[in-house]
């Protein structure tokens, strides 16, 4: 078994146990497959998770060293002075907690469902008048500008919500505007030259957070109930489920015919041939 997979988690770590907390992803991943959800945190098997992206988290990492600089003077960040943002990188005790989606984050216990909320904020900047705003870092690598209209990014959206949602449960007084700082990679120069440049954005978001309250009652349903959730229709791990499923039950009953076809030969005398089923 792999490694970096482990398919069973252990009781304590599931809905009911002294271990499980709501993470700001888990809300995510319940809006797009209620069935992948329910077995992840009833049932304790999550999907196989993808490999990290290591040069988007050094970024994230470099992006914080920057801000950090400003926040340990009170200045603002050049970008904050060219993007027109009244405000400096937020100095508080807690910001690295805050920051630590791991371990830590930014949380909040429920009381209509018993669910302690957490999530992970990339940074926090606040105006002079004391408004906090939520800032997320996002990179990537694309011809033209950058923006948020795509469907995939909603996404984006809801987890800038849910944090500007943790914060005001946590009595802070939050802007409705948080902003993406959007670093693409420039793909148009000469040679790589062991250096990669880009393009920075800071986009502004308006926030509205009036769904978190009704979907955290229907998550909580959803786990409070002994029967599994209708699978989201166009759930890929649902769908690659479900043909597995299929095609081995029919094979188990001999509705599929196994062909043998040649396989290449690795070794100087092999002959080995792969079943291939169809």
């Amino acid at each position: 078994m792999s490694d970096y997979y482990k398919p069973h988690r252990r009781a304590e770590w599931n809905y009911g146990g002294p271990n499980w907390k709501l993470s700001r992803s888990k809300i995510d991943l319940f809006l797009e497959c209620p069935r992948c959800f329910y077995t992840d945190n009833k049932l304790g098997v999550a999907r196989p998770p993808g490999f990290p992206f290591s040069l988007n988290s050094a970024v994230d990492k470099l992006l914080k060293k920057e801000f950090d600089s400003h926040r340990a003077k009170g200045s603002a960040h050049p970008f904050m002075k060219k993007y027109g943002i009244d405000a400096v990188p937020l100095q508080h005790t807690k910001i690295e907690e805050w920051r630590d989606s791991l371990r830590a984050g930014i949380a909040f216990r429920h009381a209509p469902t018993g669910f302690l909320v957490r999530g992970g904020v990339d940074d926090v900047w606040v105006r002079p008048n004391g408004e906090l705003i939520v800032v997320d870092y996002k990179a990537t690598a694309k011809d033209g500008e950058v923006n948020l209209d795509a469907e995939w990014q909603d996404g984006y959206k809801r987890q800038m919500e849910v944090y500007q949602w943790l914060f005001r449960q946590n009595g802070f007084h939050v802007s409705d505007t948080g902003y993406f700082v959007y670093v693409n990679g420039k793909t148009d120069r000469e040679a790589f030259d062991a250096r990669l440049e880009f393009d920075v954005s800071v986009i502004p978001y308006v926030g509205k957070t009036d769904w978190i309250e009704p979907t955290l009652a229907e998550i909580k349903k959803c786990l409070d109930s002994e029967n599994q959730p209708a699978p989201a229709e166009h759930c890929d791990y649902c769908n690659y489920r479900r043909a597995v499923a299929e095609v081995s039950q029919n094979a188990a009953n001999g509705l599929v015919s196994v062909k043998k076809l040649p396989h290449q030969n690795i070794g100087k005398n092999s002959s080995t041939e792969k079943p291939t089923l169809f």
